[in-house]
């Protein structure tokens, strides 16, 4: 497949252009003309990189990319990444917010889906715009199955305080670094918050406020978009893709 015709699907499906963010989102790093494999992973790092080469891929895409919004002198580690990828003819793609708030493939509409939640709302916001969700347990789900539930998705024991019901059914989800949105699902009605990295200035709020607060990993949180991008795109395309999982443990 050609990079280009690729490229500009991501940038429609994902709507990579359409609000602010941190990062520069889509094409960072322009490699072959010819895309027959892909690779995924969270982080665009030396050893995603290396591993995405390492596989054959033509194209890496990643949720945090190699830049941010600044200029950024090309040396050192950066100069190693970036010289990596053009040597061997590899992209780089990057979404981050877009990939968070995607009502199909993103992170927190992949994670409601996988504990078997149903969406019904927004959460949160960056920019102007939404980037969690909220989701509904029905007709009520004790807080140790969401907490069985969400380990056995992520792979992993999450860390939980719990301030709310011992019954949960208004569930707040906002992937990654999203402590400071507690106060968020508070307000939304929510019972229960789930998010990826803990946050001590953040500890005592949540149960004055009442919510059970599931932190699930920044990283771990972060891993389910990006493999559903990559179903997607299989599905698509028919490209074979792999992902190159590298958990930092946060």
């Amino acid at each position: 497949m050609k990079r280009d015709d690729l490229v500009l699907y991501l940038d429609g499906y994902l709507d990579v252009h359409a609000l602010k963010d941190y990062a520069d989102n889509g094409l960072q790093v322009e490699g072959a003309d010819e895309v027959t494999k892909l690779a995924f992973a969270v982080d665009a790092c030396q050893e995603t990189i290396d591993g995405a080469i390492a596989a054959g891929a033509q194209m890496l895409v990643v949720h945090h990319g190699l830049f941010w919004g600044k200029p950024l002198l090309i040396v050192g580690p950066h100069r190693r990444r970036v010289y990596a990828l053009l040597d061997a003819g590899c992209s780089l793609y990057a979404a981050h917010l877009p990939l968070d708030r995607h009502p199909e493939v993103g992170n927190n509409a992949q994670l409601a889906r996988l504990l078997g939640l149903t969406v019904t709302g927004e959460l949160g916001e960056a920019f102007g715009a939404a980037v969690g969700v909220i989701a509904e347990a029905g007709e009520g789900l004790a807080r140790k199955q969401l907490v069985a539930r969400l380990a056995a998705v992520l792979g992993r024991p999450p860390l939980v305080t719990f301030g709310g019901p011992e019954q949960v059914r208004r569930i707040g989800i906002i992937s990654g670094g999203a402590a400071g949105d507690i106060l968020a699902a508070a307000a939304a009605g929510c019972d229960t918050y789930v998010t990826g990295e803990a946050s001590h200035a953040h500890y005592h709020a949540a149960a004055e406020y009442g919510l059970n607060v599931l932190y699930g990993g920044h990283y771990a949180t972060e891993t389910v978009g990006v493999q559903a991008l990559a179903a997607h795109l299989a599905n698509k395309f028919g490209l074979p893709w792999t992902f190159i999982d590298r958990p930092t443990g946060l």
